[in-house]
């Protein structure tokens, strides 16, 4: 376990550069902002919930103006907590919910619509119409992902073709698409006065539009999903400084330096480093990555491939990955939909008291069954609603 630290000012260093670094980790239920010492330990941490929004069965959505607003509450939390000012942080990283899809107007930095959430099923269709071409595996071999609702680029598609006038301001070059990451960096670094608009090479390859070799968005896969490529954001590595901090309430000058999707970030915080190595992170759902050196990787049995991170001037780390929507979040539906418990702690205790499952199995097939299988028919009969646990 990480202790926390004390925590001195860059003063007490004899005026020598800022000894701490702050992490935003914008997740699926919450953003926390952590600070560190050079030493790797926590200093303190900021932590907000934001809603889950459900208009629909398999519909799940965020706020991301909520998302921004919690950002900068937890910034500024993490800083109260301690005796600490912007000055003493030398960087900022983000690690993100990965395929969440944000699309904005870049006049206004207004959301046309709100965040489209990873476990959204509600592009089924898209996909299927996608796929009568060629298959799930269209697109396979040069982004590495099978065609699902999963991915970002059928969630902007969907926007562009459900939100009125989306498509038209779009073509007008005056929407931008990004992954959370993309859309906090682009608010962080001034929003509509010189945001800076990018993402990093592991959000990237989870869209459906980026080659997995070259690392460039690849203007046949945008095409065929309808997607302008004057909204994507320019693909940098995991590891640079892409700007710094401009935007009231944030941390003014601080150079925002490391993007990385939420799993990446754990492997390679797990220092996964070398090929073979593999991590499991077990939260909303289940991603275990295995890394598979500087070339890309196909799967024969289901999984996907992904870059793992990229550091600058470096090639790029590639990992094999497979992915399950839910598991932690089935939890959750044990406790707020069943009524079964009323403590998430509580259902390991009750799983240990009972001598054998009597033979019964519960599959969370909440947004469909995927790696190795993807399936989007295996999911919960009769039009229940598990998602909105």
């Amino acid at each position: 376990m990480t202790k926390r630290a004390s925590t001195k000012s860059k003063k007490d260093n004899g005026g020598n550069e800022p000894q701490y670094v702050m992490a935003i980790d914008q997740g699926t239920t919450s953003t926390r902002a952590i600070i560190f010492d050079h030493s790797g330990n926590i200093v303190s941490v900021g932590q907000q919930e934001h809603k889950q929004i459900f208009p629909r069965a398999g519909w799940v959505e965020h706020d991301a103006m909520e998302i921004w607003r919690n950002v900068r509450r937890v910034v500024a939390d993490a800083l109260a907590e301690t005796e600490l000012t912007k000055d003493d942080i030398a960087a900022v990283g983000i690690t993100n919910q990965r395929e969440t899809t944000v699309v904005w107007d870049r006049n206004t930095g207004k959301p046309v619509y709100n965040a489209i959430v990873w476990q959204d099923t509600r592009t089924q269709a898209i996909v299927d119409e996608f796929a009568k071409n060629g298959g799930v595996d269209r697109f396979r071999k040069r982004t590495g992902l099978p065609l699902a609702s999963y991915f970002a680029g059928p969630k902007i598609k969907w926007i562009l073709d459900n939100v009125d006038g989306a498509r038209k301001k779009a073509e007008a070059g005056d929407l931008m698409f990004g992954t959370t990451d993309s859309w906090l960096v682009w608010n962080m670094t001034g929003g509509t006065n010189g945001g800076v608009h990018v993402t990093d090479v592991t959000n990237a390859s989870r869209t459906l539009l980026m080659n997995i070799e070259t690392l460039n968005w690849n203007k046949d896969l945008a095409d065929a999903m309808d997607v302008p490529m004057s909204m994507l954001p320019e693909i940098r590595s995991s590891s640079e400084v892409y700007g710094k901090g401009r935007s009231r309430g944030f941390v003014s000058g601080v150079p925002i330096a490391g993007i990385l999707g939420d799993q990446q970030a754990a492997m390679f915080g797990q220092t996964c480093f070398k090929p073979g190595m593999g991590k499991n992170t077990y939260g909303t759902g289940n991603f275990l990555l295995m890394n598979v050196g500087e070339e890309p990787v196909q799967s024969d049995n289901g999984l996907i491939t992904t870059v793992c991170y990229q550091i600058e001037g470096e090639k790029p780390v590639y990992a094999l990955e497979g992915s399950i929507a839910v598991t932690g979040s089935l939890v959750q539906w044990v406790r707020d939909n069943l009524g079964l418990i009323k403590d998430a702690k509580e259902i390991e205790g009750l799983a240990k008291d009972v001598d054998d499952n009597g033979g019964a199995y519960f599959v969370p097939a909440f947004s469909g069954l995927f790696a190795p299988h993807w399936r989007p028919d295996a999911a919960v009969p009769g039009g229940s609603d598990p998602l909105r646990a």
